[in-house]
């Protein structure tokens, strides 16, 4: 029988309770990557997920790694005589928990509550294997397209052998459509296509003002501590308004989209009376401008603190570069701006991190038309935002450079109140259904071009 949308919705709805429960199995696998006594976790999550693709008939499933990498799951279907063949995305390693007290239930027992399904990868990214698995069963054992399935293991560590992985397996993966599932929509009730995201630089940087410590009350005043130098050096990353005040980090400007002052508060959790920091607007600030953070400090901890100069301190220090820009140009920008800032002198060690580059897509063409009419269906009529993320996922740009002739399309579960990687991170149920909705009608919308 020929599927039309309507059959298409009724089948997506039959569907969800069994989605539902694989979902909450793969929250069960604590599959963190960062941690390597849960490798055989890693293991067993893989595992899983190859088992979900082989019980829906997919024969030529693989779990595979590229080097020492992490496992990841390919699972093939060919594609009907003429049709194209998609490539569907996504990832079922997860962040680590953080400390278990700021969750309201087990961060590896999924929970319901409200609207929402709580649990660490109920929504980034084990919804997005659900996500996939939720279409592939809507069209039941006739799928109209070619389908490739990439499950990646270690996306939560920085992919650090992805680029190796799709240049060692490009014939697996070759697709002429390439589905990413690891991001957001704008909001609850509005859907979107990701079309820029910014990219990453990280480095960790060393001052250094004395040989040893020594007496605060015999030398302070005279001789500078560490920790007053390195806050002196960071404060010299912001101007005033709070722009990043490197110079050589690219700006550009961002889609014409509103994003309330009230929305940005609400969402952020920002504490009262604390300022929004920069200039322009806030889709520009968040999306298309340099983000600079110090997301990691080593210093004596207060407890330990006695009236003693402190001789060096360390901290680590995260960029996040607007689409167009280059990571290795930014990494040395950040070098030579920590270099020549520092105060009285200290000595100042630059140790580079990890570089990951921005991405910015141009979701013109068939691909993209198909994917905007399939969230207008499953979204009752709601036009689709083409928004940007400020996060990165580096990887994107490895794919469009892998398979150029691929329309790369972003898409995911998530909604602002998403709290990925951080605790109570939440699925919204209703919202979660209609991205596998969304995709049902894309794979059918794809095969009619």
């Amino acid at each position: 029988m020929t599927k039309t949308p309507d059959t298409i919705r009724a089948a997506l709805r039959d569907v969800m309770p069994s989605v539902r429960a694989d979902l909450e199995a793969l929250v069960r696998i604590p599959s963190v990557s960062a941690d390597p006594a849960r490798r055989d976790e890693v293991q067993r999550s893989a595992q899983a997920t190859a088992d979900l693709f082989r019980a829906e008939g997919f024969d030529d499933v693989q779990i595979l790694t590229a080097g020492q990498g992490a496992p990841a799951v390919v699972a093939r279907r060919p594609a009907p005589a003429g049709a194209p063949t998609v490539l569907l995305y996504a990832h079922h390693d997860v962040q680590p928990v953080g400390d278990p007290a700021d969750w309201d239930s087990d961060p590896f027992e999924p929970t319901e509550r409200g609207d929402r399904l709580y649990g660490r990868g109920a929504a980034d990214d084990k919804a997005g294997i659900a996500a996939h698995l939720a279409a592939i069963r809507a069209h039941g054992g006739d799928l109209p397209v070619g389908i490739t399935v990439l499950v990646e293991g270690e996306e939560e560590v920085g992919s650090p052998t992805l680029e190796d992985f799709l240049s060692q397996y490009q014939d697996l993966l070759a697709a002429d459509v390439i589905v990413i599932a690891d991001s957001g929509n704008w909001d609850i009730g509005e859907p979107a296509l990701t079309t820029s995201l910014r990219g990453l630089v990280d480095c960790f940087v060393e001052v250094r003002t004395l040989d040893h410590g020594v007496h605060s009350g015999m030398w302070g005043g005279v001789v500078p501590d560490a920790v007053t130098a390195m806050v002196r050096l960071l404060a010299t990353l912001h101007d005033d308004e709070g722009n990043v005040a490197v110079k050589g980090l690219h700006a550009g400007p961002a889609a014409d989209v509103d994003y309330p002052v009230e929305r940005v508060r609400a969402e952020s959790g920002i504490s009262d009376g604390v300022e929004l920091i920069g200039s322009g607007s806030v889709v520009e600030r968040l999306w298309t401008k340099p983000a600079i953070t110090t997301i990691g400090f080593d210093a004596t901890r207060t407890a330990d603190a006695s009236n003693t100069l402190i001789p060096s301190v360390k901290a680590k220090i995260s960029v996040r570069l607007s689409p167009g820009h280059s990571s290795a140009r930014a990494m040395e920008r950040l070098k030579e701006h920590l270099e020549e800032h520092a105060p009285w002198g200290a000595q100042v060690t630059f140790t580079p991190g990890e570089y990951g580059e921005p991405t910015r897509i141009d979701a013109t063409g068939p691909a993209y038309d198909a994917a905007r009419a399939a969230f207008r269906d499953a979204w009752d009529g709601v036009e689709p935002v083409d928004m940007g993320v400020g996060g990165s996922i580096p990887f994107i740009a490895a794919f469009a450079e892998a398979f150029p002739q691929a329309a790369v399309l972003v898409t995911g579960v998530e909604d602002p109140d998403t709290r990925a990687h951080g605790a109570n991170e939440g699925l919204h149920l209703a919202e979660f259904e209609r991205v596998c909705l969304a995709e049902a009608l894309l794979l059918h919308n794809l095969a009619e071009l």
